[in-house]
């Protein structure tokens, strides 16, 4: 079971804020109305009066005040003050809610389901619920993550009854979906499809009760209704692989349905699962539309073919039939691009690799350079990796195209390391580059020059230094992110 993400965006940290009144002349607005006002103001005064009010707040005697005061340095640019106050929370909260979080993030990485069952109930021994305020939906979050990566640890490790033990636990309905979903994917990885069909069902109905506003339509509810057609798809791919197939298809068809875009997995499972049935004619449609968008992978080319001798009783007019899909697909492919070709000078940068050496762009002026925005907790940049390497395995011997693969917005402490053992456990043959957070300015500052949101994000810039696309994701097909690229390339080529 393949969960295709299109790109990953950069997760800030979120603070949720209480509102409290604010001791000021007008004691009607709360402290974050008040604050806002003053961050929307263009009045001097205002924003002396801002700096004052979060100087005070963050030596406030209450967590609640001092995080509304990194919350809001951070709104204003000041990430120094707003890290320095994060930093240094937990320490003078020691039984906050910072300091209850820190104390749980790397619970997931312990080994086993006992170890992690143990050091479970010493935190909440430590930091009980009843401790802190529970006046929002989101209150007891924290809880129930922990409690989710417990459930998958053990159902990982087939452990039903204590898996469905932590999943009971769960307190926060509109996060079910999400956690639910986590509990799918262990029992499938360890070959449970039935509890893994139980928990797929759990994480779709539980999505199914917020979609159309059924719960409210506040951002919480819509972040749970957001995955109930992706949620579908995986009911639906587990129902197919024990064989299920006339239920199958009934879910294959909402998730189809439900779609906006093409998504050449979920087609390919449909028209799979039509094929289970017989209705080869209904699986040969659906796979056309994959085909013709040139978005099939070699399985799927296969299977295409297997249907059209059905369909049509023989190969004969195959080859000459896909030949024309191919050229009508490069045709529509290259005005997408000539309609989406940019013209902008990159920002140019020097970085070092993994061996600390200094790479300019400048280095590479007169030549086609491909830049690809990474990190190694985003999915979407690893999933869509194969595809590069295959890109620079077609341009290894052309001179005049260089690739460069810079990571950024790191996680970890020792980013070089982390980057460096991935690409070498991988076996990748790039040149990878480091856009590590500035000492002073915790900014990311090649990637913040290209003005890049999510990645993974890509840029291709001419021989003279221009920016002439730009692509953010990656839609799974490694044939077609090449054919993509390698015209953008010639483009800018004949452009340059």
């Amino acid at each position: 079971m393949k969960l295709l993400k299109t790109a990953c965006s950069l997760l800030l940290s979120v603070i949720a804020i209480n509102t409290v009144q604010a001791q000021t002349t007008k004691p009607a607005d709360t402290l974050v109305q008040y604050l806002d006002k003053l961050v929307a103001s263009k009045d001097s005064a205002d924003k002396t009066m801002l700096r004052s009010r979060l100087a005070d707040l963050s030596e406030a005697k209450t967590e609640k005040e001092v995080l509304t005061a990194a919350n809001y340095y951070y709104r204003i640019g000041d990430t120094k003050k707003s890290d320095a106050i994060y930093s240094n929370i937990a320490t003078r909260f020691p039984l906050g809610t910072q300091a209850r979080n820190e104390a749980s993030k790397d619970f997931y990485l312990l080994k086993t389901a006992a170890e992690a069952e143990a050091a479970y109930k010493a935190w909440i021994k430590k930091f009980p619920p009843t401790m802190y305020e529970n006046t929002k939906v989101d209150d007891r979050l924290a809880y129930d993550y922990v409690r989710a990566v417990i459930a998958g640890k053990f159902a990982a490790e087939k452990n039903v009854a204590k898996a469905n033990e932590y999943a009971n636990m769960l307190e926060v309905d509109f996060w079910k979906g999400n956690a639910y979903s986590g509990i799918t994917g262990a029992f499938y990885k360890n070959g449970d499809l039935a509890n893994a069909e139980i928990y797929a069902k759990k994480a779709m109905d539980n999505a199914f009760s917020y979609i159309d506003g059924k719960k409210g339509n506040e951002n919480w509810a819509k972040f749970s209704a957001s995955g109930y057609a992706g949620l579908t798809s995986t009911y639906a791919n587990i129902l197919f692989e024990r064989k299920k197939y006339a239920e199958a298809l009934k879910y294959s068809e909402i998730a189809y349905k439900k779609s906006t875009t093409l998504s050449p997995n979920l087609n390919y499972r449909y028209a799979q699962i039509l094929m289970g049935l017989n209705r080869n004619q209904e699986a040969y449609d659906k796979l056309e539309e994959v085909v013709k968008a040139g978005k099939a992978t070699p399985g799927m080319a296969a299977d295409f073919k297997k249907l059209y001798v059905k369909v049509k009783g023989s190969e004969n007019g195959f080859d000459a039939y896909a030949s024309a899909i191919r050229e009508a697909y490069l045709g529509n492919l290259n005005k997408q691009l000539t309609k989406g070709m940019v013209n902008e000078p990159a920002p140019g940068f020097t970085l070092t690799d993994l061996n600390g050496k200094q790479v300019s762009l400048a280095d590479y002026k007169g030549k086609i350079v491909i830049i690809d925005f990474w990190a190694t907790w985003c999915g979407p940049c690893k999933a869509s990796f194969p595809a590069m390497q295959m890109a620079v395995n077609k341009y290894k011997d052309d001179d005049n195209v260089k690739f460069l693969f810079i990571h950024t917005w790191e996680k970890v402490a020792d980013p070089v390391k982390d980057a460096a053992d991935y690409i070498k456990g991988m076996k990748y043959s790039f040149e990878v580059l480091m856009d590590v957070k500035d000492a002073e300015t915790k900014v990311n500052k090649v990637v913040s020059s290209y003005k890049v949101n999510g990645i993974p994000a890509k840029f291709v810039i001419d021989a003279a230094g221009n920016i002439r696309f730009k692509l953010t994701g990656f839609d799974g097909s490694n044939e077609a992110a090449v054919d993509e690229l390698s015209m953008m390339i010639d483009m800018a080529k004949t452009k340059s």
